[in-house]
């Protein structure tokens, strides 16, 4: 199995957070969002991942040695392929053509999920799907009465179906999926003016080629500052099972309310932290009341009252009550 993970985008929405960090490499509840989705997968596969393709734009070196970091982590090869022109899905992924073989799952690293992803290998395809109140903002696909899907529509202003593709596919064969999106790019075939992998599926359906839907239990958008928020408090109410306070922490006349991520060499004083914060290592918290709240790495914050917030790395933080979004290298006093 290998594991395509298109990340092009910087994640416009979650600025000022993605100003400096590209939005897969945001943490939540300690670690990247990417990372959190790529472990997710595997755990629920449960055979070994043979590659993790990573498809990217200018993130810089030091984006690119985090996510080779990662696929390190996972026990498997990592691979770095670059995106320079935002032309569409298809064009995406097939910026990863040199990894696409054998079984492959294709997943945009922008959500996170709680679902089973294990699955019959056997299968032409799975494409993963929720209902979704709202479905003129995805694409969606239609089945028949047996569960095969019959249909690939692309935001649709018309209402044709509430299963929205979430952005996860399995392809038994990735060779195949490769010829097709090739084959979309040689004959400048679009859809609103990009490169649509909707398209190319629509192709090998009318080939034979059967897609059944795969089912998620929930879909966490990360795509702004209130909504990964609301990620990190899931993600933390999943994990809590599992201790996430690092060993180093050191706390004065404070109390932490689980469930809590904490990162190491963390000072906290003369404080009230949780529940469902996620503090980043290095950081010091003094004289405040945090709840529901990320907080990165190497950030002072003082004096303050702070809930539904998210203050970025190395920023400083003094004096108010607020929900507030804080960038990387800030200072708000």
């Amino acid at each position: 199995m290998k594991i395509i993970i298109p990340m092009a985008g910087r994640g416009s929405r979650l600025r000022p957070h993605t100003l400096t960090v590209p939005k897969p490499l945001v943490p939540v509840a300690g670690k990247p969002i990417v990372q959190r989705l790529i472990e997710d997968l595997t755990a629920s596969y449960g055979e070994p991942v043979e590659e993790i393709a990573f498809i990217i734009g200018d993130f810089g070196q030091e984006a690119e040695d985090n996510l080779m970091e990662i696929a390190k982590e996972l026990n498997t090869k990592g691979s770095i392929y670059h995106q320079t022109e935002p032309l569409g899905t298809a064009h995406a992924i097939l910026c990863a053509a040199d990894s696409l073989s054998g079984n492959c799952i294709v997943a945009f690293a922008d959500t996170l999920f709680k679902a089973d992803f294990n699955f019959d290998k056997n299968q032409d395809g799975i494409i993963w799907t929720q209902k979704v109140a709202d479905p003129s903002a995805y694409g969606v696909v239609k089945l028949d009465e047996s569960g095969v899907i019959t249909e690939f529509i692309e935001k649709s202003p018309v209402f044709v179906s509430d299963l929205a593709i979430v952005g996860i596919y399995y392809f038994k064969d990735g060779e195949n999926l490769k010829n097709e999106l090739q084959y979309l790019l040689d004959n400048n075939i679009k859809d609103k003016g990009e490169f649509q992998l909707t398209n190319a599926l629509e192709n090998m359906k009318q080939k034979g080629l059967q897609f059944i839907p795969g089912v998620i239990n929930e879909w966490l958008d990360c795509g702004n500052k209130n909504a990964l928020v609301h990620a990190n408090e899931r993600v933390l109410e999943l994990k809590s099972n599992e201790n996430m306070v690092s060993g180093t922490v050191k706390t004065e006349n404070a109390v932490i309310i689980q469930p809590c991520y904490i990162g190491e060499n963390v000072i906290i004083k003369n404080s009230v932290v949780g529940p469902h914060v996620s503090i980043g290592d290095n950081s010091l918290v003094e004289n405040c009341v945090i709840s529901k709240t990320i907080i990165q790495h190497d950030t002072k914050v003082s004096n303050a009252v702070l809930e539904n917030s998210m203050l970025g790395s190395k920023s400083t933080y003094t004096g108010h009550k607020a929900d507030i979004s804080l960038g990387d290298f800030s200072e708000f006093a």
